[in-house]
């Protein structure tokens, strides 16, 4: 037994933190980033902490592990973790806390491990400072790989992390975090970047691990579905204080705090779409930190505030069995008044009996890398109308980018036709005409990728007007306000560099730019993975505003499967370069569907529980390199048939009106197996 773990007292919470305050200091000024939160994680307890981007959520871990940056720091209140005094550690005895006590599990696991050094000797590290000579660490190195279901263990020791995927680095960081049996297990938005597939395979895994090493989970994430599913209590965060906290089931069901009440609004659940009404949305924005604060932190955002809240500090209202709520008015926070109107999208409608806006045909795309052929993209074809949104889903390896970037000349096409307005398009970006470039445009994910923080946001959309638009002078000056005001941004935004912005006004901004020539076709990237709730709601309505009044087509990339529903027209299901269903929104997420549809949205976790069975996937999409024979979904099928799917491969064809599958199974059948209601 570690030293740590003699002083640990078999009754001791695995966390306790009271009353913790800490600053950053900037420009020699100490800025208060949280504000006295309290709370308790008991053994083998998940506690989820959820609240916007700058809340404070990673700051308070960051404490708990002793990794704040050096300018933070804490100035009051205790931490313990398993009975140890954390802040009262140095040295030797601070590395021991670190190697014995706790763990923790960041959002990129990418840059959680050492891109220069083998998985194995990152993972046999961990064991050998523990004392294990080097046979026995690579033995338990090989036993902590199995234990995150990880079969070729002995391969895996060997490749560098950029030779796994995404799942397969975040379960090599897990087994590297409980490899030492901590009583503390902090996960850092630990599925923000991965597939609904392999999100849900990740939260069974760590669900099954705090199990077997009865360890205590602090979970953080704007992810209030995995929240749901992973934690027994809940804390909501709001400017470095804790507002409500309590079980999780009931402050999803019952939320008392208006700040609560507003993130679940924003949420587009219970098949919310747009054309049934805009999601809601939190006016205003969250306080930098160090500002000065009345006594109720969120004053500024509420619509429930009156002068008292103001002047006196709320107290921690009792509203349930261990449920608080610190808010003066928090019998009234379910009756908050919404900030968005229920209105659907205004505009003329789709017109199908016109001319298709962008039409696909047979488009395919072989990569050679290394004397293989890569198949990314396999005859796809599909059409797109004036004013209508496409949604595109499926794994990482799909072909969803691929498609997205061939579509625009990024990627030439190795085969294959792109259309708009019925003209062939040059299959290089190089070839087209600026009138080419400007009908069709993209938002990236990572607006700060995309965006040049040298430049002002002004140059920037002038820059982009004089290239598309062929607009100078005062008029690109004209048009440039117009842009910001069109994606409401403050008028100031125009001599602010990309720096100076927040995360959503920074994806507002790219908006503008793409809006800048006027286009007949944007492709949204992932545009709202990386935000808050309220942040994505926003930039949702947004975008539903702009296609309203500019009829505007999307191709909408996701694996929010939530948020591709709220905002999609009709969705197209991709494995493996192949197009596996296409239909209408509605039809798609509903049954019957195909069995790849049916897995990927069997694992999507909401704030209402579970809605369906959890269908597992077996392994990763298999190597474009060398796939399937056959269906090539057939070695993961969970409605897998035998020789058929092993020998054919299933045509895509129409199995009700404008909706088309790909699978040997006859849509009756897949009706009777995922209990579906027949027509009519």
């Amino acid at each position: 037994m570690s030293e740590a773990a003699q002083v640990i007292a078999p009754a001791a919470a695995a966390l306790s933190m009271r009353d913790v305050e800490i600053v950053y200091r900037v420009r020699g000024i100490d800025r208060e980033v949280v504000r006295g939160i309290s709370f308790d994680i008991g053994r083998q307890e998940s506690y989820g902490l959820v609240g916007e981007s700058g809340c404070g959520k990673s700051t308070a871990a960051l404490s708990i592990v002793r990794y704040l940056p050096r300018n933070g720091r804490v100035t009051a209140g205790s931490i313990e973790v398993a009975g140890q005094n954390v802040l009262a550690l140095r040295g030797e005895s601070l590395r021991r806390y670190r190697r014995d006590a706790v763990s923790m599990v960041y959002q990129n696991p990418g840059s959680a491990l050492n891109p220069s050094l083998r998985v194995g000797r990152q993972l046999t590290e961990v064991f050998a400072l523990r004392g294990a000579s080097r046979p026995e660490a690579r033995e338990r190195s090989l036993a902590a790989l199995h234990e995150v279901h990880i079969a070729d263990a002995e391969s895996v020791l060997r490749r560098y992390p950029h030779q796994l995927s995404g799942g397969m680095q975040q379960r090599v960081v897990i087994a590297m975090a409980l490899a030492t049996n901590p009583s503390l297990l902090i996960l850092d938005e630990p599925t923000t970047g991965l597939d609904a597939t392999v999100e849900a395979e990740v939260l069974e895994l760590i669900r099954e691990l705090q199990q077997r090493h009865s360890t205590a989970l602090l979970f953080i994430s704007h992810n209030l579905g995995v929240i749901r599913k992973m934690c027994e209590r809940i804390g909501v965060l709001y400017a470095g204080e804790l507002v409500e906290q309590g079980p999780g089931e009931e402050i999803l069901a019952n939320p008392r705090h208006p700040y609560t009440v507003g993130l679940l609004r924003c949420i587009p659940r219970g098949g919310l779409r747009k054309d049934r009404g805009k999601l809601d949305t939190i006016p205003g924005f969250l306080p930098p930190i160090g500002a000065d604060l009345p006594a109720c932190v969120y004053v500024h955002r509420c619509a429930l505030a009156e002068e008292i809240c103001s002047k006196e500090k709320p107290a921690d209202h009792d509203v349930g069995t261990e449920h608080t709520s610190r808010c003066h008015f928090h019998e009234l926070a379910q009756q908050l008044p919404r900030a968005t109107a229920d209105v659907p999208v205004e505009g003329p409608g789709i017109d199908r009996a016109a001319m298709p806006l962008l039409e696909l045909g047979e488009l395919t795309k072989t990569f050679h890398q290394d004397g293989h052929s890569i198949r990314a993209l396999s005859g796809v074809s599909a059409l797109l109308w004036p004013g209508e949104t496409l949604g595109l889903v499926g794994e990482s390896g799909s072909g969803k980018t691929t498609l997205a970037r061939t579509l625009l000349g990024i990627v030439e096409s190795t085969s294959g036709t792109v259309e708009v307005d019925g003209r062939t398009l040059p299959a290089r970006l190089a070839d087209r005409s600026a009138r080419d470039v400007a009908a069709l445009q993209i938002v990236f994910q990572n607006p700060d990728s995309a965006l040049n923080r040298r430049h002002t946001v002004r140059r920037m959309l002038k820059r982009t007007l004089a290239k598309l638009a062929g607009v100078g002078g005062r008029e690109a000056e004209d048009r440039a306000q117009e842009l910001v005001d069109a994606v409401r941004l403050p008028e100031r935004a125009l001599s602010a560099r990309p720096t100076g912005l927040s995360g959503g006004q920074k994806q507002r901004v790219a908006i503008a730019r793409a809006f800048a020539g006027k286009p007949r076709l944007v492709v949204c990237d992932e545009p709202t993975s990386a935000l808050d709730v309220s942040v994505q709601a926003a930039i949702l309505n947004l975008l539903v505003d702009l296609q309203g009044k500019e009829q505007t087509s999307y191709v909408f990339i996701s694996h929010d499967l939530g948020v591709v529903r709220y905002l999609s027209d009709r969705i197209a299901v991709l494995y493996l370069g192949r197009l596996m269903e296409l239909g209408p929104a509605e039809t798609v997420f509903g049954p019957p569907h195909h069995p790849y549809t049916e897995a990927l949205l069997s694992a999507v976790p909401t704030i209402e529980g579970e809605q369906r069975p959890r269908i597992s996937l077996v392994g990763d999409i298999p190597s474009a390199a060398d796939p399937p024979t056959g269906c090539v979904f057939h070695t993961r099928c969970p409605r897998f048939l035998g020789t058929i799917c092993e020998t054919e491969e299933p045509p895509l064809v129409e199995v009700e009106p404008q909706h088309a599958m790909r699978c040997h199974i006859p849509v009756d059948e897949l009706r009777r197996l995922q209990g579906a209601e027949p027509p009519g």
